[in-house]
């Protein structure tokens, strides 16, 4: 059944609020709901020109009122684009997806659930594997914990259809996030004696695959990434940038005295040491989705467009 009722979390971010633009265009869809504690910016949306049809919902999904909202609009999909990096993310994270795990458990007409999560749930260090797949297990933090009340969910409903997206991390023109904000330094500091093996997905992609798990039932866990890889050392070359090996204690102090803002989570800062590869097989044979760019193309296009 296509969904007639869609609501999106996190459309304050510039993945949400474009999702939530693009799915307004679909004739097929009533309506679409967009959620944050602060509206879209027209940056987020300005592709689309059906943005006007979004109704923004001015709510903290951490408040169990978000509860009303589903059951008052009849919402049959919940898009939750909210789970993402940064200041208070581990309480807007966390304690947000359990509010709304618990609010879509109690709504009757709630049947189908996308979930944003991260590659970042697999960890990464010396021992890791050099390219994980679905299969791996999760390490703990807060990508693992907002997959893990969204899998409760699904046990306690097996009528809603649960499709949770496992992202390489974006990149685009026009993105604005930690990691692009890194390789808009002028100086970029590495960690000393490692050069790490980088996976993007282009935003075009990204928003793709959360379109399709929209339309279509395509239950499961599905890793989202361009295909190759760059180097860490290819890429920084590639934005025209100079690098600057420090201590890998010392990388965190670097960046913010480099200047900017790019601030490294700890899981940021771990990516830049280790590295990260996903496996996409998944994706293109069960989920039915090739992504568009590559890992190299994606960069190239944000190295253009900055």
């Amino acid at each position: 059944m296509a969904p007639q009722v869609v609501l999106v979390t996190g459309v304050a971010d510039q993945l949400g609020g474009r999702l939530a633009a693009r799915l307004a265009e679909d004739p097929d869809i009533e309506r679409v709901l967009g959620v944050d504690t602060a509206p879209p910016a027209a940056k987020h949306s300005k592709e689309s020109t059906q943005a006007g049809r979004v109704e923004f919902v001015h709510a903290d999904i951490r408040d169990p009122r978000i509860a009303k909202v589903l059951g008052s609009a009849g919402v049959d999909t919940v898009v939750h684009a909210a789970p993402r990096p940064g200041p208070g993310a581990k309480e807007r994270n966390v304690i947000g997806t359990m509010q709304l795990m618990a609010a879509c458990q109690r709504s009757s007409t709630v049947r189908k659930l996308v979930v944003r999560s991260t590659a970042e749930v697999y960890g990464g260090g010396a021992s890791a594997p050099a390219v994980f797949t679905e299969q791996d297990t999760p390490r703990k933090g807060d990508a693992a914990e907002v997959e893990g009340y969204a899998l409760g969910l699904a046990r306690r409903r097996p009528d809603v259809v649960l499709t949770v997206v496992r992202l390489a991390e974006i990149i685009g023109p026009h993105v604005d996030n930690a990691l692009t904000r890194y390789f808009s330094l002028p100086v970029v500091p590495t960690v000393l004696g490692f050069d790490a093996r980088v996976q993007f997905v282009h935003i075009s992609d990204a928003l793709a695959v959360f379109e399709r798990a929209v339309a279509n039932d395509l239950p499961g866990v599905f890793n989202v990434g361009g295909d190759g890889v760059l180097m860490l050392s290819q890429a920084i070359r590639r934005a025209g940038r100079v690098p600057l090996p420090v201590p890998r204690a010392a990388i965190g102090p670097a960046t913010r005295l480099a200047g900017g803002r790019a601030d490294l989570s700890p899981g940021l800062s771990r990516l830049l040491s280790h590295g990260r590869v996903i496996d996409t097989t998944r994706l293109k044979t069960t989920f039915g989705f090739t992504p568009k760019w590559t890992t190299t193309a994606a960069f190239d296009d944000y190295v253009r467009g900055r």
